[in-house]
């Protein structure tokens, strides 16, 4: 016990010696004044300056949806076999919760289970624009994601791909607003 605490005191010690012998000199900030304003080139202020306005009035992406679909075609739900039953807790409580029917509920929380397929998939097309996204509950599931407003606002029905929920539609919307999700989890739609 004591050998392993001091191995680990001798890491943490170490670790800290590292972390404060890195080399800051590439910094084009002047940390030691602290007063004076940071001492940025002349070049890079420029292109700074050129980036940021092409930036600005640059035309806002537009979502290859291609580039996101799964490739599966959507499944007829009238026999559709889902993996929840019916008549189960968790189906009954969903049900009870968002006031919607067994079946919506039964829908819902398969769809709802395998929106991270979807996810992963918007995520690779919309990078660094995304802030943050939302699954909504209740009447109808939707995945929204928020986006910074370099990306066109649309929609898509995505078909899940996976095995859970083979077949059934996740629909998706990308809004361009740059808000964390706005909508509250537990009030249903």
């Amino acid at each position: 016990m004591v050998k392993r605490l001091v191995s680990m005191m001798i890491l943490t010690a170490s670790s800290l010696g590292m972390l404060t012998g890195c080399d800051n000199s590439a910094d084009p900030i002047d940390t030691t004044d602290t007063n004076s304003k940071a001492a940025v080139p002349i070049e890079q202020s420029e292109s700074v300056t050129s980036e940021s306005s092409a930036k600005a009035t640059a035309t806002p992406k537009t979502i290859d949806w291609s580039a996101v679909a799964s490739g599966e075609s959507p499944a007829p739900l009238t026999n559709y076999d889902y993996p929840f039953a019916l008549d189960s807790e968790s189906v009954r409580a969903y049900s009870d919760y968002f006031k919607v029917d067994n079946a919506t509920a039964q829908h819902n929380l398969t769809v709802g289970m395998a929106s991270n397929e979807a996810l992963s998939n918007i995520l690779d097309e919309v990078g660094g624009s995304y802030v943050s996204h939302e699954l909504t509950d209740g009447e109808a599931v939707e995945l929204i994601i928020h986006t910074t407003p370099n990306i066109n606002a649309s929609s898509y029905d995505y078909v899940l791909a996976d095995d859970f929920a083979k077949g059934l539609v996740l629909p998706i919307v990308i809004k361009p607003d740059g808000k964390k999700g706005s909508v509250d989890p537990h009030k249903g739609s």
